[in-house]
């Protein structure tokens, strides 16, 4: 039985992605939470016969009307959208991030736990192929032993858009919009995070636009990476200015989000000692690099590379329609949840340590 979907939010997240990727599963969207007007319109074009409502607690009180309720409303309103689900009951998808703070994340976490709510974490990017492709080279050891991470999400957008992604102080800004996406491919690709230096500014908007992030992930095995030269025992220059790590550590992830970049990319380089994997551009963003893409083969995906020489990757079948058929197994109980919502509280607590990091410019503890 196809799934029927209730949507809290219906614009860019909530019509664009999310209302289309169900649809492509087979879904029904039968109700529309949309404060505007116009959006309601929108709404009632695609999906005719759908209930329209202006406000949430509208929606909850009619819960038959759906099996599955999408959270896809402005970011700072997802704690308070998802503990309402939570009350009511309903299973749901909450767009990322999670919450704005790490603190209201383990909020919504207990809400959901306290009421036996299941609910799951939009981390479409886990589909993306370059994600995909990443995760099967890793399996197969090509690259060798992993040391460094690195992953370009850059646009070059001189004039803002008025929305609330650029304007909205509590939960605007690419920290939380990309940065949740960035910290969770890393974080899913080469494990916990101990420690993290961030930079941020606003170059164009009342928030951040500009992000550096350093993510020092734990040694798998409980190995101690150390810090190049460190002599156990001694403290080093680094470890005077910035602390002695409190934990194990192993691959560093260098992520990058930027507004103002003229020139972006290169979208992904993954370092090892057995070579390195590059994307050179990412969604068809104009890039200085495509240009090293002219000869990618079909049902490939970026490049192993070893110096000058130079392979395509191929490509495993997948892709973000993928997450809502995981959804309608995982609500059958026919499969795991496709992202646990632990994950993303993790992730929360990263972002704000970073916010930590760039405020005070030092090296923290996570």
């Amino acid at each position: 039985m196809a799934l029927r979907i209730g949507i809290v939010g219906y614009g860019g997240a909530g019509r664009q992605i999310h209302a289309r990727l169900a649809r492509a599963a087979g879904m029904t969207v039968t109700a529309v939470v949309a404060r505007d007007s116009g959006r309601r319109v929108q709404a009632a074009g695609d999906w005719p016969g759908a209930r329209l409502f202006s406000d949430l607690p509208s929606m909850l009180a009619e819960p038959g009307l759906y099996d599955l309720v999408v959270i896809a409303s402005p970011s700072s309103l997802h704690a308070e959208h998802a503990n309402a689900v939570s009350v009511a009951g309903k299973p749901f998808v909450l767009d990322k991030p999670i919450a704005t703070t790490a603190a209201e994340a383990r909020q919504v976490l207990k809400a959901a736990s306290s009421s036996g709510t299941p609910f799951t974490v939009f981390q479409n990017r886990r589909w993306d192929p370059e994600q995909l492709t990443l995760a099967a080279l890793l399996k197969q050891g090509d690259l060798g032993k992993v040391h460094t991470f690195e992953r370009h999400w850059e646009r070059w957008r001189p004039k803002p858009q008025q929305r609330w992604k650029e304007n909205d102080a509590v939960g605007g800004g690419l920290l939380l919009d990309l940065g949740s996406h960035l910290v969770d491919s890393a974080t899913q690709l080469f494990g916990p995070v101990v420690a993290v230096y961030a930079e941020t500014r606003a170059l164009s908007t009342p928030t951040e636009d500009d992000v550096f992030l350093v993510l020092h992930h734990a040694a798998p095995g409980g190995q101690q990476a150390g810090r190049p030269g460190a002599v156990p025992g001694r403290a080093t220059g680094a470890d005077i200015l910035f602390g002695e790590p409190p934990a194990p550590r192993g691959v560093v992830s260098r992520l990058w989000a930027g507004s103002l970049v003229g020139a972006p990319g290169p979208r992904t380089r993954v370092l090892g000692d057995g070579g390195a994997y590059l994307v050179n551009s990412f969604e068809g963003d104009a890039s200085p690099f495509d240009v090293l893409d002219s000869e990618q083969p079909e049902g490939t995906h970026g490049w192993l590379v070893r110096g000058r020489e130079r392979t395509a990757v191929p490509r495993p079948k997948g892709g973000h329609g993928d997450f809502y058929s995981a959804v309608a197994d995982w609500l059958a109980g026919e499969a795991d949840v496709p992202v646990d919502p632990a994950d993303a509280v993790r992730t929360a607590e990263v972002l704000d340590a970073a916010r930590e990091s760039a405020l005070e410019g030092r090296l923290v503890d996570v």
